[in-house]
C-alpha cells in the first residue's frame, strides 16, 4: 500500500466530512486490491485501459451505475492528486468516461407523515423521558422548519439562535454562514427545551446533560452529555417516524413543501445554502411529480 500512498491521499481531503473520507478510502482500497491482483505495483503503472477494465468489471459484477460512477470519481481525484504529487507522470483518468446512472429523486414525506414525526405519536417515542422528548421536538422542528442539514444542526450553539427575532445563524459547507428564519413551532419547541433545563436546574434534578440558553457549548447533547451526532439524530427519527426514513428526508421535504406552496426556486436555493440553482432544481421535479399524483387521484379526468 505504501506505493499507492493511500494515507497521504486521504489526509489531503481536508474539505470533506470524515464519512466521505471513509468512502474514498474504501473505494481506493478496493481498486488497489484489484490492481495488486493484476500486478500493477503503483499509480505510475496504471493506464487508461486498466481503469476501463476495472470499471467494466464492476458493471459485470452487478454494481449499480451510480456506484460505478462514484468509484470512478474517487479514482479521478486520486490520480489527479497522484500526478500533482509526482507519483505518476500523467493522469490516466483524463478522458475516461463512465455511466452517469439514473438520477434518484429525493425522498419526500407526506404532510401527514411529517405531522406524526413532529408529534411523536409512535409507540417507541411514547415512553421517552420529558426532557429528552422536548430535545427531540426541537431537533425535528429545526430540521423540517428551516431545512437544515444534519451536520448543521449538530453544530448549532445557543449563540446562533435569535428566538425573539425568530432567526438562526447556520454554518454550512465550506464554513459559509447563512441567516435563516425560524418557524413559529421551532421557536416554541426550543423555548420549551430551554425552560425545561432551567426548571430542572432550579429543582436540583439530574437533567439530561445539555446546553443552557447562556452556554457557549453545543445546543443539543445526547444522553452521555456529548454533542449530538448525526447518528444520534438518526436514532431520534427512528423512534419518531411511522415508517423507515432518514434525517435528510426532512430537508428534502422542507424544500418540496415550499415549492408546492408556491415559493420560487431562487428563494429555496438561498434557504438550503446551495451554491448552484441546478442543485435545487431537482426539487421542482419532485414537486411536479407530487402534483401530478394529486391530479391523477383526485381529478375526475386525471
Amino acid at each position: 500500500m505504501s506505493a499507492w500512498a493511500s494515507d497521504a491521499f486521504c489526509a489531503s481531503l481536508v474539505r470533506l466530512a470524515p464519512s466521505s473520507v471513509a468512502v474514498y478510502r474504501r473505494d481506493l482500497t478496493a481498486f488497489v486490491d484489484w490492481a495488486g491482483r493484476c500486478s500493477l505495483a503503483g499509480p505510475a503503472a496504471v493506464g487508461r485501459k486498466d481503469l476501463r477494465r476495472y470499471l467494466a468489471g464492476l458493471t459485470r459484477d452487478g454494481y449499480a451505475p451510480r456506484t460505478v460512477a462514484r468509484k470512478a470519481s474517487v479514482l479521478r481525484r486520486y490520480f489527479r492528486w497522484a500526478e500533482q504529487s509526482g507519483r505518476c507522470a500523467s493522469d490516466p483518468c483524463a478522458g475516461l468516461s463512465t455511466p452517469a446512472g439514473a438520477a434518484r429523486l429525493p425522498e419526500v414525506l407526506s404532510e401527514r407523515s411529517v405531522e406524526r414525526v413532529l408529534e411523536g405519536q409512535s409507540p417507541a417515542a411514547s415512553g421517552d423521558p420529558p426532557l429528552r422528548r422536548l430535545r427531540d421536538d426541537a431537533v425535528l422542528e429545526l430540521l423540517y422548519g428551516s431545512g437544515l442539514r444534519v451536520a448543521e444542526l449538530c453544530a448549532l450553539r445557543p449563540v446562533d439562535l435569535d428566538l425573539p427575532g425568530a432567526r438562526i445563524r447556520v454554518t454550512g459547507k465550506g464554513g459559509k454562514q447563512r441567516l435563516l428564519p425560524l418557524s413559529a413551532p421551532a421557536v416554541r419547541a426550543v423555548q420549551r427545551y430551554f425552560e425545561a433545563h432551567r426548571a430542572a436546574a432550579r429543582a436540583g434534578e439530574a437533567a439530561m446533560p445539555g446546553a443552557s440558553p447562556g452556554s457557549d457549548g453545543h445546543l443539543f447533547r445526547n444522553q452521555r452529555g456529548r454533542p449530538l451526532s448525526p447518528r444520534d439524530v438518526r436514532r431520534i427519527l427512528d423512534r419518531r417516524a411511522p415508517e423507515p426514513t432518514h434525517p435528510h428526508a426532512l430537508r428534502h421535504t422542507f424544500a418540496t413543501h415550499l415549492l408546492d406552496g408556491g415559493a420560487d426556486l431562487r428563494s429555496v436555493q438561498e434557504l438550503l445554502g446551495h451554491e448552484s440553482v441546478g442543485t435545487t432544481q431537482v426539487y421542482t421535479h419532485v414537486s411536479r411529480r407530487r402534483l401530478r399524483a394529486v391530479i391523477e387521484s383526485a381529478h375526475p379526468r386525471g
